[in-house]
């Protein structure tokens, strides 16, 4: 399942192929996990495949069982070290054709629930609750690494 750097596709114009596309939390030759900078959402990850392909689909089945393999494992620490109410799993790229998973934690007294991130916002979270998350991504950061070190690359 490992996929060398020559072998994967990148296109200048893509701002993922590009860019990081957040902080860097964990990379593997095939894919990276980042935390994108949410002030609404703390602790919002990406699940980034390197190699630019548009749909899921495009990818080998390997790397279909391997990406999802992360995405949960992502899921998984964020559920342990953010403790939400409920993760919202996304996979769009209207806006940026590259495949990418958002995996999103969600609480009922955050900005925009029940609506989704991108809809309209239903209220403003105080700094103590910003502040309180915003103290976990360190340690989802090393739940990330640990977690996914582990799988079968």
């Amino acid at each position: 399942m490992n996929q060398s750097p020559e072998n994967q596709v990148y296109l200048t114009d893509c701002p993922l192929c590009g860019e990081a596309g957040g902080t860097l939390l964990y990379e593997m030759p095939q894919l990276r996990v980042v935390l994108v900078e949410d002030a609404l959402h703390p602790g919002f990850c990406r699940v980034i495949w390197r190699s630019h392909v548009q749909e899921f689909t495009e990818l080998p089945p390997a790397a279909r069982v391997l990406c999802m393999q992360v995405v949960c494992e992502v899921e998984q620490a964020m559920r342990e070290v953010m403790r939400p109410d409920k993760i919202n799993l996304a996979s769009l790229g209207n806006m940026t054709p590259h495949l990418h998973w958002h995996i999103i934690a969600r609480y009922n007294d955050d900005a925009h629930f029940p609506q989704p991130v991108w809809g309209q916002q239903q209220r403003s979270p105080d700094a103590a609750w910003r502040a309180e998350k915003i103290a976990l991504i360190p340690p989802l950061q090393q739940n990330i690494a640990t977690r996914c070190a582990t799988l079968n690359m």
